[in-house]
Order: structure tokens, then sequence, then C-alpha cells
């Protein structure tokens, strides 16, 4: 089907997006890598613990491991006497036993007595003068005056308290966070399974286009995109593999295509997805394997004209040349893609909520997305629209976020409340 009469057939972002998935049913390949090398990467199965942690009961805090029976009732003016009869020593076994009237020094992760049943906060105690308690006879070295009570199992870590044995601490699809790592290696689990990060070629198309480190001619444009979504894509979890500039020429498109749709998981092109005469990308990305173009034109402003295809296993995607189209549709379409093929459960898209400062057009039968600056105005977060073309890099780079506009809305007015993607 020629593009210009296929492109204005149009299936809104969510349906050309379920088109792909229901089409495509991809493997997730798994490598076990080094968990202290593991954030960010993906989870390719459970992690169950292998132990309770902690393993021995501890203490919380500075102070003295007591029965907390014992320090009931106590005060400032009437506190509690505990004789000290020695010290759990830090990464040691502590063998003493806490008995009626007694105390054991403890520090913060030191094991407990194994009859202790609470501690008291060092803050919460005060030692006795030893001279004046043996004029009463005693031959004890230290006392302490408890000044608050305690209840059982206050400042104690319990046996399995953080994480019991057998116990699925991470789901397959998880991405680790700087937390996991530190939860990982508290168990001793040093290497995890993680899907293997996938490829995603990039391929920069245009006569027009040169390398960002050359001076542009008359007419030539930097190669912008080709670097905006190698990030997203690493971003996303996948790595980039950048195939270079392909001039508007059928041969080399077809070749440089060929070659990536081989190499890679998921082929980009940008800036080739417009309709005219010059675009040969839908043609391209339809002889490319089965069952080819699957959406020609997306329901949605900026990056209309997007290409959404399957060729022989392969994701392809066409991405409009204006960098505010590009990324959209990059973040809409292929993310989703290298989640599918990361195993990845959804990504939680960071979001907050403010006021919209002025009213925002649209038509029906779209999804409009606007780039927004939050600010804060007499205490209320405020979105304030930034209006600009789509081939404006900077208006991307001046936003904090962008709302999204319903399919089914004629726009918003000043003073609703909207969800800004940050």
């Amino acid at each position: 089907m020629p593009a210009s009469a296929e492109l204005f057939t149009l299936l809104s972002p969510s349906d050309a997006l379920a088109k792909l998935m229901a089409a495509w049913r991809p493997a997730v390949p798994v490598e076990v890598i080094d968990t202290a090398d593991a954030l960010g990467r993906v989870l390719a199965a459970d992690i169950a613990s292998p132990e309770d942690l902690p393993a021995f009961r501890r203490s919380t805090v500075d102070g003295y491991a007591v029965w907390a029976s014992e320090t009931y009732g106590a005060s400032a003016g009437l506190p509690a006497l505990l004789r000290v009869i020695g010290e759990a020593p830090m990464g040691q076994h502590i063998h003493l036993r806490v008995e009626t009237g007694e105390a054991i020094l403890v520090h913060t992760g030191s094991m407990l007595p194994p009859n202790a049943d609470a501690v008291v906060m060092i803050e919460h105690t005060q030692p006795i003068n030893s001279g004046a308690l043996a004029a009463q006879g005693s031959t004890a070295t230290e006392y302490i005056e408890v000044l608050r009570p305690v209840a059982m199992g206050e400042n104690v870590l319990n046996i399995g308290e953080d994480a019991t044995r057998g116990q699925v601490l991470y789901a397959s699809g998880h991405a680790l966070r700087p937390a996991d790592i530190g939860g990982l290696m508290a168990l001793g689990i040093v290497r995890v399974p993680a899907a293997a990060r996938p490829r995603v070629g990039i391929i920069s198309t245009g006569d027009e286009v040169i390398d960002p480190g050359s001076t542009p001619a008359s007419g030539q444009v930097r190669d912008v995109n080709a670097y905006a979504i190698s990030a997203q894509a690493q971003a996303a979890g996948a790595l980039a593999v950048r195939y270079g500039i392909v001039p508007d020429r059928r041969d080399l498109l077809q070749t440089a295509v060929s070659r990536a749709r081989r190499e890679c998981d998921v082929v980009v092109l940008t800036a080739g997805s417009s309709v005219s005469a010059r675009d040969l990308s839908v043609e391209v990305i339809g002889e490319l394997g089965s069952p080819g173009v699957l959406a020609h034109g997306v329901a949605l402003k900026p990056g209309k004209p997007a290409i959404i295809a399957l060729c022989d296993g392969v994701p392809v995607f066409g991405l409009p040349g204006n960098p505010a189209s590009a990324m959209l549709v990059f973040d809409l379409f292929v993310v989703p893609a290298i989640g599918a093929l990361l195993g990845r459960s959804a990504m939680r898209q960071q979001t907050v909520r403010a006021r919209l400062s002025r009213n925002v057009p649209s038509a029906a039968g779209r999804e409009d997305y606007v780039q927004v600056n939050l600010e804060e105005i007499d205490g209320v977060l405020q979105a304030v629209p930034i209006f600009g073309k789509s081939n404006l890099i900077y208006t991307l780079v001046r936003a904090d976020g962008r709302i999204k506009i319903d399919l089914d809305a004629n726009g918003l007015r000043a003073g609703d409340w909207v969800d800004v993607w940050l």
C-alpha cells in the first residue's frame, strides 16, 4: 500500500502498541552477572532468601541489654538500679546471660545475650558512683540507673525480621535499584540471573543530516536524534548500536536496515517517516520481513507519521525527524518493546500532580503531548505549557516534563489538575 494512503488509517497509540505486542512473542536471553555490577539490570528469575536475616538477635542502639520487666515504673525521680556484668563484643558470639537486676553493655549491631528481651538506650541511663555503692557494702564495679522503662522487644532486631529463609524478595522482571544491591549482598547473593541487554540498532537517514562533530553547510543539520534516542535506549536498559547516517538512496538504506535487523533485537530509523517522495523508509521496512508494517501513522501529536513494524521477529520503528516527535514516539513504542525483551515488569512513570496555568487547545481523535515547566505559585505547583515546534530540541531541554491530552478531549482548561510525566 502506498505510504500516503496508509498514513491516514490512524490507530491510537495504545492500539498500535497492542497490535505489535499481539504479533510478537520475544524470548528473554539470560546471563548470570556479578551483583556488584547489576544496578539497573532486570532479573530473569525470582530471588528467594537463602537464609534468615538477621541470623542472630541484635541491638538496634547503643545501650544495655536487660529484662524489660526490670525497668517497669522507672523514671528520673525513681530510677531502676541495675548491675552491669559485662559487654557484648562486636562481631563475636556472646555467652553471658542477663539475670534479675543485671544489664549487659551492647552496641548497635552487636549480638544480644540469649535471654535478654529489650535494650535500654544509653541516653536513658546514667552511671552510679561506685565509691558510694562500695560504702554501702557493694563489690560491683559498675551500676547504672535506668531513667525510662522499655517494652519487651524494644530496640531489638529479631532473627528473620528483615528476611526469612525461602522468602521471595525480588520477582522476575524487577529492575535492581541501589538498595536492592545492598539487600542481595547482605544475604551473600553475589551473582544474579539477569536478562541480557537488548541491542537497539539506530540508523539516521537524510542527505541533509551530518555528524555532530562537523560544521553544517547551508541546508545541513547535525544528527541530534541518533544520540538522544541512544540515551533513551540506554536509560531503558538496552545497548545502543549506531549505524551512522544513510543518504536518501534506496540501496544504501536497504543494506543498512538489513544489517541492523540481523545484528540487533530492535531497529530504529530516524528522520525517515514523513510523507514525501523522498521517504523510502516505509517501503524498505515493508520488504524487510513478515508481517511487515503494522502501522504507518498514529493518532498522536507530535509523532503522527511514526512507523511500527515487525520483520521476521524483529520490531522495526520509523521515527519522525523532529526531536520532540522522535523522543515521544521512542518513549511510547520502543521503550515498551525493550521492556518486553527484558521481561521487565511495567515501568512506573514518575509523575507529579500540578495545576495547569493556561488553556491548552487540542483536537479530538488524537493524543496530544505538551511540554511543561513546573513552577510553584502561591504555594501551588503549576504546569506551565511550553509551546514550540517539534523540531526544536531546546523545547525539550527546557521542559520539566510533559502532559497528555486524551483522544476524546478537546483540550484542557487553565486550573485543571494534570499529571506531569517527569
